[in-house]
C-alpha cells in the first residue's frame, strides 16, 4: 500500500515535474533551432555575391525589352502641327494631336492643292513618285501609343536586337548595385552591429532599405546614364550607339564638368530611395504573413511566440526551396508593383533629364530658357503636369510595372533560393565540423 502510495507519489510528482519543464523545454528546442539558425545564417560575402549576380544576369535578359519601350515612351515628344487650319473647311477639333501633326502640305505623303488662292477647301491627289520615305511614316514609326505598339515597332522598323540595347551598360550597373544593394540590405537589417538592429521590425525595412539603394544608386549612377541614352536612341542607321552614347557624354562633360555625370541622381535618389522602402516593408510583410498562414496549417502559430519575428525567420530558414521560391517571387512581386505605381513620376522625371541633350553654355542666355530638364526636380514635375497633365506623370507606368514587379520577383527569390542553397551547404559543412570534433 505504501509502496502504491510512493509510485502513486512519483508518478504525481513526475507528471507537475513534466508540465513544469514543458516551456523549458520548448526554450531549449528553439535555442537549439536558433544556434542552428544562426549558424546557416552566417553567409560569406562571396556566397552572397554570387546569388545577386545570377539574379542580375537572369533579371536584365528578361527585363530589358520593357526597359527599352519604357524609356521611349517616356523621351518622346508630343507630335505638333504647324498647319494653318483656317485654310480648311473642316474643323479638327474631333482629331487628336497625333493625327492633327499629320495635316499639311510638308508632312502629307501627296501632293496637295489648294483650289483657288483663298480656298477653304484642299484636294489630295495620288502619290507622286518619290525616293523619300513618307513624313508621316516617318512620324508613326517613332509614335509609341503603348507598351506592345512600342515592342512592335521598334522590332519590325529597328531589329529585334534594338530591344536588348543597352544590354551590356546593363550588365555592368546591375551586378555591382545588386551586390551593394541586397547585401548591404542583409548588414543593415540583421546583422547586431548595424546601426538599424534596435529599430522596430515595422521601421527597420524602411530605413535598411532607403540606405542600401542611396550606396548603390550613387556608385552606379554614371553607367545608367550611359544605358539610359543609348536605350533613348532610335537611329535605325549603322550607327554605333554605345560610341554615340560616350561622345555625347564626352561633350556634356567638357561643358558642366564631370560632376554632370551624376546628372538625374536626385531624381533618381527620389525615385529609387522611397521605392526600396516601401519595397522592402511590403517585401516582409507579405513574407511574413505568407510564412504564418503556412505554420498555422501545420498547427503552429508563430504570432503566440516570444520573438514572432525571429520565429519566422527560423521557419523560413527551414522552408524547402520550393517554398522559398513561392513565397518570395509572390511578395516580390505584390511589392515591387506598388512601389513602382506611386515612385512613377519621378521615373519620368529622372528619364526626362538623363536623356536631355545639352547645347552650348553660351547658347543658354538667361534662366527664364533654361529648358524644363534643367532646372530642378519640382519644377521639372510642375511643368509636366501643367503641360501633359496628371498622365504625364505617369506615362510609361504601364512598361515599368510589368518590368519591375517580375524583375523584383525574379531578383529576390532567385537571391534568396541562393542564399538557401548556400546556407544548407554550410549546415552540412558544420555538422561534419561538429562530427570530425
Amino acid at each position: 500500500m505504501a509502496s502504491t502510495r510512493r509510485d502513486s507519489a512519483r508518478g504525481q510528482n513526475h507528471d507537475r515535474l513534466g508540465a513544469g519543464d514543458e516551456f523549458a523545454m520548448s526554450r531549449l528546442v528553439e535555442i537549439e533551432a536558433d544556434r542552428e539558425y544562426d549558424a546557416g545564417m552566417t553567409i560569406t560575402a562571396p556566397q552572397k555575391m554570387a546569388s545577386a549576380s545570377a539574379g542580375s544576369l537572369l533579371t536584365s535578359l528578361l527585363m530589358t525589352p520593357l526597359d527599352v519601350v519604357r524609356v521611349r515612351l517616356q523621351s518622346q515628344k508630343m507630335p505638333t502641327s504647324t498647319v494653318d487650319f483656317s485654310r480648311l473647311a473642316l474643323t479638327t477639333t474631333s482629331l487628336t494631336p497625333a493625327q492633327t501633326a499629320e495635316l499639311g502640305v510638308t508632312a502629307c505623303c501627296r501632293e496637295v492643292f489648294f483650289a483657288g488662292n483663298d480656298a477653304s477647301y484642299c484636294i489630295a491627289a495620288p502619290r507622286m513618285a518619290a525616293p523619300a520615305d513618307c513624313a508621316v511614316q516617318e512620324v508613326q514609326k517613332k509614335t509609341y501609343t503603348s507598351t506592345i505598339d512600342g515592342m512592335r515597332k521598334i522590332a519590325r522598323n529597328e531589329g529585334v536586337t534594338t530591344l536588348w540595347r543597352g544590354l551590356s551598360p546593363t550588365l555592368a550597373m546591375a551586378v555591382p548595385a545588386n551586390i551593394i544593394y541586397f547585401a548591404g540590405y542583409d548588414w543593415l537589417r540583421y546583422s547586431s552591429k548595424s546601426p538599424l538592429s534596435g529599430l522596430s521590425s515595422d521601421h527597420a525595412p524602411l530605413t535598411a532599405g532607403s540606405l542600401a539603394r542611396i550606396f548603390a544608386a550613387t556608385s552606379v549612377s554614371p553607367i545608367e546614364l550611359v544605358r539610359t541614352r543609348m536605350q533613348a536612341a532610335s537611329s535605325v542607321g549603322t550607327t554605333n550607339h554605345l560610341v554615340e552614347a560616350f561622345n555625347g557624354i564626352r561633350e556634356m562633360v567638357g561643358v558642366h564638368g564631370y560632376t554632370s555625370l551624376w546628372r538625374g541622381l536626385t531624381l533618381t535618389l527620389w525615385r529609387d530611395v522611397p521605392f526600396s522602402g516601401i519595397y522592402w516593408w511590403g517585401y516582409e510583410t507579405i513574407r511574413a504573413k505568407l510564412t504564418d498562414v503556412r505554420e498555422e496549417k501545420r498547427g503552429r502559430s508563430l504570432s503566440l511566440s516570444d520573438s514572432p519575428q525571429q520565429a519566422r525567420l527560423r521557419s523560413q530558414s527551414q522552408e524547402n526551396h520550393t517554398e522559398t521560391f513561392l513565397d518570395s517571387f509572390t511578395a516580390g512581386a505584390l511589392s515591387g508593383a506598388f512601389a513602382s505605381i506611386v515612385t512613377m513620376p519621378f521615373d519620368v522625371g529622372k528619364t526626362r533629364t538623363q536623356v536631355y541633350r545639352d547645347g552650348p553654355r553660351g547658347a543658354v542666355g538667361h534662366a527664364a530658357a533654361q529648358a524644363p530638364e534643367e532646372l530642378s526636380m519640382v519644377r521639372l514635375l510642375t511643368h509636366i503636369f501643367k503641360t501633359e497633365g496628371l498622365a504625364g506623370l505617369w506615362r510609361g507606368w504601364i512598361p515599368r510595372t510589368l518590368k519591375v514587379a517580375p524583375a523584383c520577383a525574379i531578383m529576390i527569390s532567385s537571391y534568396e533560393v541562393g542564399k538557401r542553397a548556400f546556407r544548407g551547404v554550410n549546415e552540412r559543412a558544420e555538422r561534419k565540423h561538429k562530427v570530425g570534433m
